[in-house]
């Protein structure tokens, strides 16, 4: 049925007008029409550790949470989630004053930008990066300014590969008086980027010599390769005063659908964040906040495992995309690696994924939809490893056709 209206105005509020279909709905409708195998979206295909699982049955069935939560998330949830920070971080939080439980991530970064931000006031924000961002900033009538990573220059080594990098000094540049935050993701999506504790530095005095709030996406701390190492940007000197800090259950323990996420940072701030939140969701997953309270004190070993398990899959798929034919960029951090297509004879990543399911059976997603200067990320192409190891290994099997 036509939507009818007496004005001639467009339905859609402008500040989404360039925010359509995502892509991860194309591609996944693209997957399902072709029998193709989806390594463009990220989510495991399995379930996390079944004492977790268990955990939310228990609640349902003992009728904790069945009904409306607290508005700042369930106590068992906000002391775990505190403790979790003292112990990993030696950051102490008040569980009372200073967690809030989230519907996942993205309703924390929404509710964090709509409740800082004025219209006009600059975000700045490191492209590529998680497409709620820009939709977010634009909810909250601020103005995104991206700073890019970019792929650091020489050949590919195994002992140190090439990774996409900060520059410093454009970020600095980037800064105006119209600056009121900083958006900063570490582990980063989807370059896989882990920054360094001089690169944190560096945005830290930067932060506190300009005054700036800063909001760090951290749902990815649980995943980090190799040498790289979680450093949350609220340790910093000066920066816990400053920093909105936002973690996930999804990514660490595989239930992505629970939706379960939190806001730490000092009092002042998650007021603000939860006078934005509790006219968006309100509450929402009473019995998994039980769950994901377990989950956070589930002993190292669980974390240990879960990384190891990830690190293995990592490398199975790096080496059947790089026997394929890609430059890939080894990720430090989070379940994505991401590709350089030039060395297939390709340039477009919008023209390379919707032909992929035809040539190979397998989906990607086109970085460029991460990017506001769409051109610097036209040849890079994002897969997801985050699969049964099965999956990988017919994926690689059937990109194994593009170097013939």
């Amino acid at each position: 049925m036509t939507c009818m209206t007496s004005t001639s105005r467009p339905l859609l509020n402008r500040r989404l007008a360039e925010f359509g279909t995502t892509i991860f709905a194309e591609m996944s409708a693209l997957a399902l029409r072709t029998g193709s195998i989806n390594l463009g979206q990220g989510f495991p295909d399995t379930d996390g550790p079944e004492e977790v699982r268990e955990a939310a049955v228990r609640a349902l069935r003992d009728g904790r949470g069945n009904q409306y939560p607290p508005g700042p998330g369930v106590p068992e949830l906000r002391h775990a989630v505190a403790a979790h920070q003292e112990r990993r971080y030696g950051l102490s939080y008040d569980p009372d004053t200073e967690v809030l439980v989230t519907a996942g991530a993205t309703e924390a970064i929404a509710a964090t930008l709509l409740a800082l931000l004025e219209p006009g006031d600059e975000v700045i924000a490191f492209e590529p990066y998680y497409d709620s961002y820009a939709a977010c900033i634009a909810m909250a009538g601020g103005t995104r300014v991206p700073v890019t990573l970019r792929p650091d220059e020489g050949p590919r080594d195994a002992v140190a590969p090439r990774r996409f990098r900060l520059d410093l000094d454009e970020l600095r540049a980037a800064v105006t008086d119209r600056t009121r935050l900083l958006l900063v993701n570490t582990p980063h999506n989807p370059t896989g980027t882990v920054l360094t504790r001089e690169e944190l530095a560096a945005i830290a005095e930067l932060a506190v010599e300009r005054d700036l709030l800063v909001v760090t996406d951290e749902v990815y701390e649980h995943l980090v390769f190799d040498d790289a190492e979680h450093l949350p940007l609220a340790t910093f000197p000066g920066m816990r005063e400053r920093t909105v800090t936002i973690g996930s259950a999804g990514k660490t323990f595989s239930f992505t659908g629970w939706k379960v996420g939190w806001v730490t940072a000092p009092s002042g701030l998650v007021t603000a964040v939860r006078s934005a939140k509790q006219f968006l969701t309100y509450v929402s997953s009473g019995p998994f906040q039980y769950a994901v309270a377990e989950a956070l004190a589930l002993p190292d070993s669980y974390f240990a495992a879960f990384r190891e398990g990830m690190l293995a899959k990592r490398d199975l798929l790096a080496a059947g995309l790089t026997e394929a034919g890609f430059e890939v960029f080894q990720p430090a951090g989070t379940y994505f690696i991401t590709t350089d297509i030039r060395p297939l004879g390709e340039s477009d990543g919008f023209a390379f994924c919707r032909a992929l399911p035809e040539r190979a059976g397998v989906v990607a997603i086109p970085n460029a939809v991460f990017y506001d200067h769409r051109e610097a990320g036209a040849p890079f192409v994002r897969f997801a490893f985050c699969k049964q190891t099965e999956v990988l290994e017919e994926a690689v099997r059937r990109l194994k056709s593009l170097a013939g």
